[in-house]
């Protein structure tokens, strides 16, 4: 039986780079990956290459998420090791979190760089004490 959890206790937080200065699109396409890396993690890991079919096994938190409130909220940071450190925090407390590298092919002179972040989805509460004290973007 799946554990019991309450959408409203979850949700999932993107963090952009503001010192890149990036296109509004480009930033926005940067979150959207980063929102969409751990469900798009789920389904490579559950795919079946000869037939083209993934099996997903959500967790209670995943599952509230997906299936309830969907909350995201974006935050901004100043630097690459801001981000990295977040990063870092965020996966010592077991959290699911994901870097963001863009290739450079349009921005950036064609050198790879550390753009966005997203933790969770996951408990807000556990997220909090990782971004907590963030600026919304």
């Amino acid at each position: 039986m799946i554990e019991r959890v309450e959408p409203a206790d979850v949700k999932q937080v993107i963090v952009i780079r503001r010192d890149l200065h990036m296109r509004r699109g480009k930033e926005i396409a940067q979150g959207a990956h980063a929102a969409s890396a751990w469900i798009a993690e789920l389904v490579v890991g559950g795919l079946d290459a000869a037939t083209g079919h993934a099996a997903l096994q959500l967790d209670a938190k995943s599952l509230a998420w997906i299936t309830g409130s969907f909350r995201k909220v974006t935050l901004q940071v100043q630097s690459e090791d801001e981000l990295v450190a977040l990063h870092d925090h965020a996966v010592r407390l077991g959290l699911r979190s994901y870097l963001i590298r863009d290739s450079g092919r349009t921005e950036f002179g064609g050198v790879a760089t550390i753009t966005a972040l997203a933790i969770g989805p996951d408990r807000a509460v556990d997220i909090d004490t990782v971004t907590g004290n963030l600026t919304i973007y």
